[in-house]
């Protein structure tokens, strides 16, 4: 591909031919990272794919749609010998268990609600192996989540996909500056998953049409509980469910079955009015049950707090942001309110249901796509 006479820059930002360029492509074995090093290889990339082995994937085989799990690796191997260029696994399984599992097992077992895959993101992807990518002396990292690195004003800035459907902002705001600016995300531009699809099928990709990973890499069917009980042995310890009120209205097999917001399965049927996890008290081994109403949150404590935006975090008492409390939530309006460089109150201006420890609180510029930055809710109100 021909550099852009305007600017003297090949698409991923550098003055110098596509084939002068290195660049580790971070390859899952799905089709998102699969179309990420085959583009790039089409158009004259120096391109070595780079795949994780995170966890014993023994077990995991049986399982469809895990990411980096054995089939995966296999996949991720056949695009990389397709289009011509190098490929290599990395057992990163030690760095990920203590780096990613064992939070997530310790955090569960407190009664927060983790989001490993960010985690994940910032301390293995975007920390270990970005620094294996500098080890081989390429000149960037590309990886196939949605999500676009835009130059602002000040530097390379965070923003949000095009297809909001497919954006994963809410798992990158962990992002440091500094990784920004040795990232892409050749994705991110893209109107939607089936344009991804189309260019699998353009590139001839044996994994055009497989399916997307839905559950945590490390959890089989989603079933969180088992994971725990397995790293954790002992963890399921029984206890009461406990109404607001006080009343005690059955027992449950161990706190780490219930998660904030939750209504079906608690195993208390016949009661009149409709009951929500509204708390879980973990030293107690106390499941606290409530109506709807005590689920809304409207302020939000939030600490290890990254800031992507112009200036100081705490440079202003206080900004008008849009934020998401949930990856699944559309953001709503809030004051960010920093309590030092690191810890902030935001203030939602509509109450939100479900807050819960161990999720992340994401920072979005208002009427914008930017991606301000992001923390970690730490307790309710």
């Amino acid at each position: 591909m021909a550099l852009d006479h305007r600017t003297d820059l090949n698409s991923l930002g550098f003055a110098k031919a596509p084939a002068d360029t290195r660049v580790i492509v971070a390859m899952s074995g799905g089709v998102d990272s699969s179309v990420v090093a085959a583009m790039l290889a089409e158009e004259g990339y120096d391109v070595i794919g780079v795949t994780l082995q995170l966890y014993d994937h023994g077990a995991a085989l049986a399982k469809k749609g895990a990411c980096c799990a054995g089939r995966d690796i296999h996949d991720a191997r056949r695009v990389a010998e397709d289009m011509g260029f190098p490929h290599y696994v990395l057992d990163y399984e030690n760095m990920f268990r203590e780096a990613v599992i064992d939070e997530f097992a310790d955090s569960y077992l407190a009664g927060a609600t983790p989001v490993p895959c960010i985690r994940c993101n910032e301390r293995v992807k975007f920390r270990d192996l970005l620094e294996t990518a500098k080890d081989l002396d390429a000149d960037c990292m590309a990886t196939g989540h949605y999500i676009q690195r835009k130059m602002g004003a000040t530097g390379p800035e965070l923003h949000c996909a095009a297809d909001g459907a497919r954006d994963q902002s809410y798992f990158l705001f962990s992002t440091k500056p500094e990784q920004l600016s040795y990232l892409r995300f050749p994705l991110g531009h893209l109107a939607s998953k089936a344009d991804t699809r189309a260019l699998a099928a353009k590139y001839g990709l044996p994994v055009a049409d497989k399916p997307d990973s839905q559950d945590i890499c490390f959890v089989p069917n989603g079933n969180y509980a088992s994971v725990i009980e397995k790293l954790r042995p002992g963890a399921a310890e029984p206890g009461e469910i406990v109404h607001a009120d006080g009343r005690i209205l059955g027992r449950h097999d161990g706190v780490i079955h219930y998660t904030i917001g939750q209504r079906r399965g608690l195993g208390i049927g016949g009661l009149e009015e409709p009951l929500y996890v509204v708390k879980l008290d973990v030293e107690a081994r106390r499941v606290i049950v409530g109506p709807k109403e005590m689920l809304s949150t409207r302020i939000v404590p939030v600490r290890e707090i990254n800031w992507l935006g112009d200036g100081g975090f705490a440079d202003a008492p206080e900004r008008q942001v849009s934020v998401k409390v949930r990856s699944t939530r559309p953001p709503r309006e809030g004051i960010l309110r920093p309590l030092s460089e690191t810890e902030a109150e935001v203030e939602l201006l509509t109450p939100e249901e479900g807050v819960s420890p161990g999720q992340a609180c994401v920072f979005y510029e208002t009427d914008s796509t930017r991606v301000l930055g992001g923390g970690w809710i730490w307790r309710g109100y």
